[in-house]
């Protein structure tokens, strides 16, 4: 579960070193979980990599601190919480998706950081 103002870890070598959640798109006040689109804040960006700081970009939010419970029962927790930086389009800009990333984000329609990504939990 992710709210305004939490810091995210870059789960993609995008170049964005944190992230700050700024906002949730559609529910004021509410939370994201994974899975979900959130707007953030790049905080601390590599000069070469493709975002910049300052910057307000889109992020898949692809792990959380706070368990998530499946419809099977069982609950899933991660111990960061981390996002994806996405273009318009839902692609990511990074080309390597580092860590494992929840079901529920390919469930989403992300395939293609499900994809990149090394372990799909």
């Amino acid at each position: 579960m992710v709210q305004l103002r939490t810091i995210l870890r870059p789960a993609d070598n995008s170049g964005a070193k944190k992230l700050m959640v700024i906002g949730v798109p559609g529910r004021v006040g509410r939370n994201a979980s994974l899975g979900k689109v959130v707007l953030c804040v790049v905080m601390g960006a590599d000069p070469n990599g493709a975002v910049k700081d300052h910057e307000k970009v889109k992020v898949v939010i692809v792990r959380t601190r706070k368990e998530v419970k499946r419809p099977d029962g069982t609950y899933l927790r991660f111990d960061d919480n981390a996002g994806v930086v996405i273009d318009k389009q839902g692609l990511p800009l990074g080309t390597r998706v580092l860590g494992p990333i929840a079901r529920e984000v390919k469930e989403a329609g992300f395939n293609k950081i499900a994809s990149l990504s090394r372990e799909v939990v």
